[in-house]
């Protein structure tokens, strides 16, 4: 007669099923010892994740696990022996499942050790250097122009990228039929009503009808214009509108705010001059210059040989423009101005080329 021992490993499940119809209870109860103290040896020098999952399978599982292969004869015993061998199924089970656990968080420790002792960090070495990011050369000449002013007494307004016709063209005294409109190829969102404003001038109505004098603001923004893109020009841009509304405000006090600008953007030994010019919503109108940096005004290729470069626009704010706010203009005027902060970046950086501004050229932005 076979032991107990050989009857689990030797006999398969037909010979197995012979044995408990005989009723040899004594030697199902062996086998399924036997089969907790093999698992269990098994189980003790298993020292990884797929290999603890193999065993699981093997013996807990729960289509081909010998256990589970064990537990299909239950049908097969009598009323007495079934109570007898489920009881010890279940306790072969729960030894089984529990060292099971306990090799899982063993496993489980073990590896985060080994992860922890891989992937340590010599905190003796030197650290490595990461570039630190840098503000845009456009956000750095708005934020410069914009602290200028501000330490003038200007305050910093903001406004719609879409506006209505009437405030980026009709308050401005540009109404539908005047021929200002063809300089500016207006990107319509709604034809007639709604664009995408063609400058920040806008501001400076909506700041005027919101408060009364003394008014000192700067706009600065993007803006939109349908035009071909070149070297000098660009379909999106930027510009900053400067507004100074008083009692008592006259060229000379536009002249001095400018001057005290271009100095300290560009330096104390710029000159500057005005030029006699033309704007719907300014009369007088001028344009500003400045000297040549690279000639300094003698004249050069950087400045056509004129030994002069142009800045901005500028005027006094027209009658027209201040009773559409409710300003009366015989009590109060005032004067306004407008750049474009590419061409300032330009002439401060000494660029050629605007579309490197939009290029996101690594190697250009670097430089400033």
């Amino acid at each position: 007669m076979p032991t107990t021992s050989s009857l689990l490993t030797n006999v398969g499940f037909f010979d197995f099923w012979e044995v408990v119809m005989v009723g040899q209870l004594e030697q199902l109860l062996g086998q399924l010892d036997a089969l907790r103290e093999r698992a269990l040896a098994e189980l003790a020098p298993i020292n990884t994740s797929a290999a603890l999952e193999e065993w699981d399978v093997q013996y807990l599982g729960r289509n081909r696990g010998e256990l589970k292969s064990l537990s299909s004869v239950m049908p097969k015993l009598t009323k007495e022996e079934r109570p007898v061998v489920g009881q010890r199924m279940n306790a072969v089970k729960s030894v089984l499942e529990r060292s099971l656990a306990e090799k899982r968080e063993e496993l489980k420790e073990r590896e985060l050790l080994l992860a922890l002792e891989s992937e340590r960090i010599d905190v003796t070495l030197p650290g490595r250097n990461v570039p630190a990011g840098k503000m845009h050369p456009l956000s750095q000449v708005m934020l410069e122009v914009s602290e200028i002013f501000e330490r003038m007494g200007f305050s910093i307004v903001q406004g719609p990228e879409v506006e209505t016709d009437y405030y980026n063209f009709q308050a401005l005294n540009i109404p539908a039929d005047h021929p200002a409109r063809d300089m500016q190829d207006t990107f319509w969102v709604v034809p007639g009503q709604l664009l995408l404003r063609t400058q920040t001038s806008p501001m400076q109505i909506r700041t005027m009808k919101q408060q009364q004098p003394p008014v000192r603001i700067l706009a600065p923004g993007t803006t939109y214009r349908n035009e071909a893109i070149d070297a000098t020009h660009e379909a999106v841009f930027h510009q900053i509108e400067g507004l100074l509304i008083d009692e008592h405000c006259t060229m000379a006090d536009l002249k001095g705010c400018l001057e005290r600008f271009v100095h300290e953007l560009f330096g104390p030994e710029r000159r500057l001059r005005f030029r006699g010019s033309y704007f719907p919503f300014t009369e007088p109108s001028a344009e500003v210059d400045i000297s040549c940096g690279i000639c300094d005004g003698k004249g050069c290729r950087a400045c056509k040989y004129s030994g002069w470069l142009e800045v901005l626009g500028s005027g006094m704010v027209h009658p027209k423009v201040l009773r559409e706010v409710g300003y009366d203009p015989k009590k109060y005027r005032g004067f306004a101005f407008g750049m474009g902060v590419e061409r300032i970046a330009m002439l401060k950086y000494g660029i050629g080329e605007i579309r490197l501004f939009s290029g996101n050229d690594l190697r250009f932005l670097r430089q400033l």
